[in-house]
């Protein structure tokens, strides 16, 4: 859909000259200096549902007799949602920095089905996933292939370890038992 979308004689040109735009008008998905740019609105697209799925369960989770009781205390609507709802809305956010940083480390299908291979050859939209692809089995270097997948692995277990350590601490200590007694 994208690349029919953003094609040179695309709709999101002809929308964009309809609206005295044409001048602006380019191959969205050929062009070397915007084509990563392309791609992360794409993918922006793509993952907001996921994300607002995700923090309308985490809202829902909040008491509404918090929300009630800071407007009986006279607390603005900003005051509220930076005191109650954000603090409360923590543990998501937290998750999905979580899941959008291992995603954003192994995204292939979107880049490699929008994007032309001499896109791709030069550089403009690779990520590790499409460059792994591109050598190990296109160029059959599979030694090669093979060693970038272990990198990006190693790359995302420690990213993930990391961010375990750091940032997900804080939600792990109050579930644990002490051990003992």
């Amino acid at each position: 859909m994208w690349q029919l979308l953003l094609l040179r004689n695309g709709s999101a040109n002809a929308v964009l000259s309809a609206v005295g735009l044409g001048s602006i008008t380019t191959g969205w998905l050929a062009n070397l200096h915007i084509v990563i740019w392309t791609m992360l609105f794409i993918l922006t697209w793509q993952y907001t549902g996921f994300a607002l799925i995700l923090f309308l369960a985490g809202m829902s989770n909040i008491p509404d007799e918090l929300t009630e009781a800071a407007a009986i205390d006279g607390a603005s609507w900003w005051k509220t949602q930076r005191y109650i709802t954000i603090p409360l809305l923590g543990p998501t956010i937290r998750i999905w920095m979580f899941l959008s940083l291992i995603g954003s480390l192994q995204v292939f299908d979107v880049i490699w089905v929008a994007s032309s291979p001499a896109v791709r050859s030069l550089g403009a939209s690779n990520t590790m996933a499409t460059y792994m692809v591109d050598h190990g089995f296109n160029e059959r270097q599979w030694g090669y292939g093979n060693a970038i997948a272990v990198i990006l692995f190693a790359i995302s277990f420690v990213a993930a370890l990391i961010f375990q350590r750091f940032v997900l601490r804080r939600d792990i200590e109050g579930a644990q038992t002490k051990g003992g007694k």
